[in-house]
């Protein structure tokens, strides 16, 4: 055995069941020019173990479906997953998942291709997306060899991008939500953070519409654009 295959993680075991249903997974869709109305949107928050990018692991999933511009509540997801390894730290007291809780949770690698067959081949939106990003691509190469490929969109980017008159860049999640008077029951919990996401989203999107942003292809690009603005004049 070379050092290099000896160094290289070793492949999930999954049952050709799982295996079965891993390889039937729809694969991701470009963003193109479609109305921003028209696209079928996934949007995801996550609640994990703690902030750190490469030890820390999912505790739940929770997303909603925004599709022919509204909230389909119809199209929800809710899924706690098993951690016999994770002992309780001081995430507990945000997200609330004790032990018990965890215990009772699913299978992660059953959670996540219902996840995965959930999104089909639609982009995915959160708030602070490159952790959610991050930490739901980790978990799905660990947990089912699966890359994650889909487009992620930011609304704690595409706030400012529209509301520059908000002066409220680096802005949280509650922050906006209290900007636009959202009457939001609960937080801190992966579906009523998706739902609060979401209900933001929407009006963003109103306000992308109304200067001339259309399509998901041009919002993309308009994100890129502002990002790389904002990086250059912090130099």
């Amino acid at each position: 055995m070379s050092l290099f295959n000896w160094l290289r993680p070793s492949a999930p075991t999954l049952s050709p069941t799982q295996q079965q249903r891993l390889e039937a997974l729809a694969p991701a869709a470009p963003l193109d020019e479609c109305s921003l109305r028209e696209q079928r949107w996934v949007v995801v928050d996550l609640e994990t173990t703690g902030l750190n990018l490469n030890k820390d692991v999912v505790l739940s999933i929770g997303a909603v479906v925004i599709e022919d511009g509204a909230i389909d509540f119809r199209q929800q997801f809710e899924r706690t997953l098993q951690r016999p390894d994770h002992s309780v730290g001081p995430s507990v007291l945000i997200h609330g998942l004790g032990p018990s809780a965890i215990a009772a949770g699913s299978d992660p690698v059953e959670a996540l291709l219902d996840f995965m067959e959930f999104v089909g081949d639609s982009p995915l939106l959160a708030f602070h997306a490159p952790f959610d990003q991050h930490m739901l691509g980790r978990a799905l190469k660990t947990s089912l060899g699966y890359r994650l490929q889909h487009p992620f969109l930011d609304v704690a980017d595409m706030a400012p991008l529209v509301c520059p008159q908000a002066h409220i860049r680096e802005a949280g999640l509650d922050d906006w939500i209290e900007h636009f008077k959202l009457h939001v029951g609960e937080r801190h919990h992966a579906s009523a953070d998706a739902l609060a996401t979401a209900e933001l989203a929407l009006i963003l999107f109103s306000r992308a519409r109304q200067q001339q942003i259309h399509s998901p292809l041009n919002l993309q690009q308009r994100l890129g654009q502002w990002k790389r603005r904002r990086q250059a004049r912090s130099f």
